[in-house]
């Protein structure tokens, strides 16, 4: 497995080749993983380094210690001018859509609290697999500080009521509950969270990597659009996905029933 984590940083970035996977890990465990400026810079370049990187079919993002992670650092929000309050939010939206514009899945491994843009980052990645004892949230409203970036993902992901609840109360939900609201995939207990995300990864991975980056760009291309412009754009992205190789000697591979080799083309 090669690993990169510079000094300084907040931000550890790894690949096991042998199968398929990339890290990004955030390493400020006693700080509760927060997401300040530079780690939301370092997650989105880590992410952009392993887009590139041919060995990577699936990428997770994990953190150390028992928090995911407490979203934003308040202390870079205090006294500071218009444009550096812009500047935070204009880096975390960068680390929000670079997570969806990569080609390769992202999951993410929630293995503690998911608090405020800790929440958005999580809601903003392709499957989240928890441990039971993980909790998310957005309680800015407590703060004085609605939580309207982490709204976005939120509310995409579980609706307007759920999302609305979450938003005004303040209040957390559990691992379950999250699931049950769509939020979460997977919920497992806190020793199979790395075991669970790897056999997930595993199953995205025996699958066509262009298969798999096609489908990715066509999710967040169509989840947006009104129904019918919603099948038009679909069903150009599927008949052109029809005359890769991969698609024709997958069927082909389906009717003679053997094993499809797949050459990313």
């Amino acid at each position: 497995m090669s690993q990169t984590n510079l000094e300084n940083s907040a931000v550890d970035t790894s690949v096991d080749e042998a199968v398929g996977l990339g890290f990004v890990t955030l390493t400020q465990p006693r700080r509760r993983n927060p997401l300040s400026a530079q780690t939301m810079r370092e997650v989105t370049a880590a992410l952009t380094e392993l887009s590139a990187d041919q060995r990577v079919r699936v990428v997770i993002v994990r953190a150390e210690g028992p928090v995911f992670s407490a979203g934003h650092d308040l202390t870079e929000m205090i006294g500071r001018s218009l444009d550096d309050e812009r500047a935070i939010f204009d880096g975390c939206t960068e680390m929000m859509e670079t997570v969806q514009r990569i080609p390769q899945p992202v999951i993410a491994a929630v293995q503690g609290p998911a608090i405020a843009a800790g929440c958005q980052l999580a809601a903003s990645c392709d499957l989240v697999v928890a441990a039971s004892n993980a909790v998310f949230g957005t309680p800015g409203v407590k703060i004085g500080l609605f939580c309207s970036t982490p709204m976005v993902a939120l509310s995409r992901a579980i609706g307007r009521k759920r999302s609305m609840q979450m938003l005004l109360t303040g209040q957390t939900i559990d691992a379950q509950t999250a699931a049950d609201w769509g939020l979460v995939n997977i919920v497992v207990d806190a020793d199979d969270l790395e075991v669970k995300v790897r056999e997930l990864a595993a199953q995205i991975t025996t699958a066509s990597p262009l298969t798999v980056r096609i489908g990715k760009q066509a999710f967040y291309h169509q989840i947006d659009l009104p129904q019918d412009q919603a099948y038009v754009a679909m069903g150009e992205t599927m008949a052109t996905n029809a005359m890769t190789c991969d698609a024709q000697e997958g069927m082909q591979a389906f009717v003679d029933k053997r094993a499809p080799e797949w050459t990313g083309r």
